[in-house]
C-alpha cells in the first residue's frame, strides 16, 4: 500500500542502479502493471477480481476486503518479491535439528 517495494517504479525513485523494466517485457513495472496487467500474474489475478471485478486500485488497496485480497494475491503469486516468485513455506525450526555442543 504505501509502494515500497521491488518495482520499477520504486527504483525509478531511490535506487536508481536497478532496472525499471518488468521481466514480462514492459518498459516501466509500476505497482498498477502488477496488479492489473502483468502477464506473470495473471493466473492469480481472479483473487483480485473477486473483489473489485475491473481491479480497481482505490477499491483493493483501500477497503478491508481489498486488503485482505491483495495479502492472498502477494502470498500465491509472488507479486512485489525481488524474485517474482512466491516465496517458501517456512517451517518452524524442530530440536532435533539443533546442534549438540552447546559450549
Amino acid at each position: 500500500r504505501t509502494g515500497h517495494c521491488f518495482s520499477g517504479e520504486y527504483y525509478a525513485q531511490f535506487v536508481p542502479n536497478e532496472s525499471v523494466d518488468c521481466p514480462c517485457g514492459e518498459d516501466f513495472q509500476s505497482r498498477e502493471h502488477i496488479l492489473r496487467h502483468c502477464a506473470r500474474y495473471e493466473r492469480h489475478r481472479h483473487i483480485l477480481r473477486a473483489v473489485s471485478r475491473d481491479v480497481s486500485l482505490p477499491e483493493i488497496l483501500g477497503t478491508a476486503d481489498g486488503i485482505e485480497a491483495l495479502a492472498k494475491f502477494l502470498r500465491k503469486s509472488g507479486a512485489f518479491t525481488k524474485t517474482g516468485e512466491p516465496r517458501a513455506a517456512r517451517t518452524a525450526p524442530r530440536w532435533e535439528d539443533e546442534a549438540d555442543d552447546f559450549g
